[in-house]
């Protein structure tokens, strides 16, 4: 690896760690829950206790009441599935949407391991790319997070397929598992296959997007490209009626995906490049939280 990558690896390690310690850690566990609970050890019984939980066997053999202790059974698996797409490779401003997308996964990461859970990642475009299995440990984060910075974007296949990486997910995920699905979402056509992972595992999507999606500004003659298309527009931005019909559209199209994600009772984070993304990714979580 480059100085150059590791420099950046190093960079994301210290800010996403820094996030999970002193905002994070505690929302990620309140949303995700172990399978369930598992015996741990006995202790005698004080006043205040649960008599549901007192241990017969115990208390007879010793002639004082014991009640049983149990504790979260985690060691959940995480899968991150993150879009590499063409189309992630666009920003308007400081940050790319995938860099964004970057970020957010190593915090997710580190909030997995912080958690005792097993962590693993998934890069897809109209294809998996690469697929690392989930383990656990800070090394393992690292080696995760070094894999997507050093991933080559320039020659990742263009178009998106949203399908292909929930068939992938649905096809190596054998119990229920915690799914983060990370993407722009400019895809269409797999909805049947999001109810059924959706209904099979504990699954968030993040669709980031940059901020001109949403307010395209005044910045005269333009050429849009579409990554993914190879596409060429021509747009006129000192016209205001141009303005507000791309806007329009783009605004549409966001709270369209939006309202559809809400009715097949998908939970989905829409996060602007240029958002304070951990205010927003409290907020969500902890709204999260209170209905489950």
């Amino acid at each position: 690896m480059s100085k150059e990558i590791l420099k950046k690896v190093r960079q994301i390690e210290i800010r996403t760690k820094n996030i999970v310690n002193d905002f994070f850690g505690g929302d990620y566990h309140s949303n995700f829950k172990g399978r369930g609970m598992t015996f741990s050890e006995v202790r005698e019984y004080v006043p205040g206790d649960d008599v549901r939980s007192i241990d017969w066997n115990v208390t007879a053999r010793t002639g004082k009441p014991h009640i049983k202790i149990f504790e979260e059974e985690r060691e959940l698996s995480v899968l991150i599935l993150i879009d590499v797409s063409s189309s992630g490779v666009f920003g308007s401003k400081k940050d790319l949407k995938i860099d964004l997308g970057v970020e957010i996964a190593a915090m997710l990461s580190f909030s997995a391991i912080k958690n005792n859970d097993k962590v693993g990642l998934a890069l897809f475009s109209d294809q998996v790319e690469k697929y690392i299995p989930p383990k656990k440990g800070k090394k393992h984060v690292l080696r995760l997070i070094t894999d997507i910075v050093n991933h080559d974007f320039e020659n990742s296949n263009k178009r998106t397929s949203i399908k292909t990486a929930i068939d992938f997910a649905n096809k190596i995920s054998k119990r229920k598992s915690v799914i983060f699905l990370i993407s722009d979402f400019i895809d269409d056509n797999f909805w049947n296959e999001l109810k059924f992972l959706n209904f099979k595992h504990d699954v968030v999507g993040l669709q980031i997007y940059d901020s001109y999606e949403r307010d395209f500004p005044n910045i005269g003659l333009i050429n849009i490209h579409d990554s993914e298309t190879g596409e060429n527009t021509w747009i006129d931005t000192t016209s205001k009626k141009n303005r507000d019909k791309f806007q329009k559209n783009s605004n549409e199209k966001l709270d369209k995906f939006s309202k559809k994600c809400k009715n097949i009772g998908f939970d989905l984070l829409q996060i602007n490049t240029d958002d304070d993304y951990i205010k927003f990714l409290m907020q969500f979580f902890r709204s999260r939280a209170k209905r489950s």
